[in-house]
């Protein structure tokens, strides 16, 4: 992969003013990201539970597509309106409460309008993912 055209820093900065929705509120942290992969974390908060105590299918969903929309940043610059064509996921086992969860993208492919990537959401310090997810994302023509 390219190396980075934004570091963590600057896609936060860039995320927060253009997608406030998803970033302003400081519920999902950027650990990293360097061109061809991204960590993020979000925090745990009884927010992300659904009945029964587990941590929800939206909240693993959303993460993993701001993480796979983090790293193709991180590799493109920053083209905001790149957009999620498909997401597949794959829940593996219980997010388990009162753990963040972490999400860590990478991507398999760039194309001229298309990204293909993989996103593992793990629970605490488990090495064991919770969900598995692949998803590919177009690129708007500059």
């Amino acid at each position: 992969m390219n190396k980075a055209k934004m570091t963590a820093a600057e896609l936060e900065e860039f995320l927060h003013r253009e997608f406030p929705q998803a970033f302003a509120s400081g519920d999902i942290l950027i650990e990293a990201a360097d061109g061809a992969t991204s960590l993020l974390r979000q925090p745990y908060s009884e927010r992300m539970l659904r009945p029964g105590g587990t941590v929800s299918g939206p909240t693993l969903m959303a993460l993993a597509d701001l993480a796979m929309y983090v790293v193709l940043l991180s590799a493109i610059g920053p083209i905001g309106l790149a957009m999620t064509t498909n997401l597949n996921i794959n829940f593996l086992r219980k997010g388990q409460p009162g753990q963040d969860v972490l999400a860590a993208a990478k991507l398999m492919k760039i194309g001229k309008r298309l990204a293909v990537g993989e996103v593992l959401l793990l629970s605490g310090t488990s090495p064991d993912p919770i969900a598995h997810v692949t998803s590919t994302y177009s690129i708007p023509t500059t």
